[in-house]
C-alpha cells in the first residue's frame, strides 16, 4: 500500500520538526513537505500534492482558516487542525470545522515538544482517519418540521429500564466529520423534538464553543452538558470534552450524569458509554444513531439499544466522511436501518411525534 502523503503547516519550527518526526516514525506515513505558512505550503503542494494536510490556525501571511477555505473550494483536500489548546482557539477551531476540516489534534502553549511526543499515537490516527475521508460538498437538511477499555470501566451496575415513563430521548454519536454533519441534522430539527444527547469525539475546551456556535445557528436550544441537566425537548446537550456523559432516571424524568473515567474505545467522552447507559434507562422510550467516525466506538453499545428495544439508525455510507462507526454497528446488527445525512432529522422529527 501506498504511504499516506502529509503536508505540515505550522508557523513553529518546533511543531514542524516534532510533528514530522512524530508521523515518520509510523511505516504507513511520509511527510512530504513542512511549511511555515500557507503561501510557501501552496508552493510545495503544487508540485507533490498531499493526501492530508496539517494545519495550523493562526499564522503569518495567510491564517489557516482562510487557506482551508480556498483549498476547499479549488482542490479539496483532507486537513488536520493543529490547534492551540486554549477557549480562545476554540471558537477559531470550530470556523475551521465548519469550513471542512475532519479532526483537531490539540497543543499547548506551555511544554510542546514533550506534550506532542506524548500525544504521536493521537497525531497518527488522526492523520489515518483523514486520509479516508470523502470530502463533498454537505448534504442539505430537510426543512424545519490507550488500552482498549469497554465501557464496563465507567457504568455502573446495569439497572433494568424503567417505562413508567413517556419521556422520549434521542442518543447520537459521531466522529470523524461529526462536526459538519451535526450542523447539518441539527439545523433540521423543529423546537418540538425530544431530547437530544450528543456524543462527538473532541478533545476538552472546544465542546462549549463548539455547542455554542450551534446554538446560534439552530431552532433548538444547544449546549455543553453539565452534570445534573435535564434532557428537555427541544433542547440538544452535547457531551464535554475529556469526560464521559451518561443518560440517568431522576423519577419520571432524564438527567445526564457528566463525570471522569478512563478512556473507552479510547475515546473519552465515548459513544459506548453513552449509548450503553441510554439502553439501560431508557430502553424502547429512546432512538439511538451512530453517524461518521473511524473506528467502532457505539457499536457494541448502539447493539444493546435495539435489544432494549430502541429504535435504531445509522448514517447511511453514502453520506458519511468516514463509513467506521455505522459500518462496524451494521455488522453487529445493531441497526434497523440505514438513512442518508439529510434523511434524518426527519426521522426524529418522526419519532418525537
Amino acid at each position: 500500500m501506498k504511504p499516506i502523503r502529509v503536508m505540515i503547516v505550522d508557523d513553529s519550527a518546533t511543531v514542524r520538526q516534532v510533528l514530522s518526526e512524530v508521523m515518520s516514525a509510523a511505516p504507513d506515513i511520509e511527510v512530504i513537505g513542512t511549511a511555515p505558512d500557507p503561501l510557501f505550503a501552496l508552493d510545495r503542494m503544487n508540485r507533490n500534492w498531499p493526501d492530508v494536510v496539517v494545519l495550523d490556525v493562526e499564522m503569518p501571511r495567510m491564517d489557516g482558516i482562510t487557506f482551508l477555505k480556498k483549498l476547499m473550494a479549488e482542490r479539496p483536500t483532507p486537513v488536520v487542525i493543529c490547534s492551540t489548546l486554549t477557549e480562545r482557539g476554540a471558537e477559531t477551531t470550530m470556523q475551521a470545522m465548519s469550513a471542512g476540516a475532519v479532526d483537531i489534534v490539540t497543543k499547548p502553549r506551555m511544554g510542546l515538544k514533550q506534550f506532542l511526543l506524548d500525544s504521536g499515537e493521537e497525531v497518527i490516527r488522526a492523520v489515518r482517519a483523514a486520509s479516508h475521508a470523502r470530502l463533498r460538498r454537505p448534504v442539505a437538511a430537510p426543512p424545519a418540521v490507550a488500552p482498549k477499555q469497554s465501557a464496563d470501566a465507567v457504568l455502573a451496575a446495569p439497572v433494568g429500564a424503567m417505562h413508567e415513563t413517556t419521556d422520549k430521548v434521542v442518543a447520537v454519536g459521531t466522529s470523524t466529520g461529526g462536526t459538519q454533519a451535526l450542523e447539518v441534522l441539527l439545523t433540521g430539527l423543529p423546537r418540538t423534538v425530544a431530547g437530544l444527547v450528543i456524543v462527538q469525539h473532541m478533545p476538552e475546551k472546544f465542546t462549549a464553543a463548539f455547542a455554542a456556535r450551534l446554538d446560534g445557528l439552530c431552532t433548538i436550544s444547544v449546549r455543553e452538558a453539565q452534570d445534573g441537566d435535564r434532557v428537555l425537548p427541544g433542547q440538544a446537550l452535547i457531551a464535554p470534552g475529556g469526560r464521559h456523559m451518561l443518560l440517568k432516571r431522576s423519577g419520571a424524568q432524564y438527567r445526564v450524569s457528566v463525570l471522569d473515567g478512563p478512556p473507552v474505545n479510547r475515546h473519552r467522552p465515548s459513544v459506548d458509554v453513552l449509548f450503553r447507559s441510554v439502553a439501560g434507562c431508557a430502553g424502547g422510550n429512546a432512538l439511538g444513531i451512530i453517524m461518521t467516525g473511524m473506528g467502532d466506538d457505539g457499536a457494541r453499545g448502539l447493539r444493546e439499544m435495539r435489544d432494549a428495544g430502541a429504535l435504531t439508525l445509522a448514517q447511511d455510507e453514502a453520506s458519511c466522511v468516514v463509513y467506521g462507526m455505522p459500518k462496524e454497528a451494521v455488522k453487529r446488527d445493531a441497526v434497523a436501518r440505514s438513512v442518508s445525512l439529510g434523511g434524518l432529522a426527519g426521522e426524529i422529527t418522526a419519532y418525537s411525534r
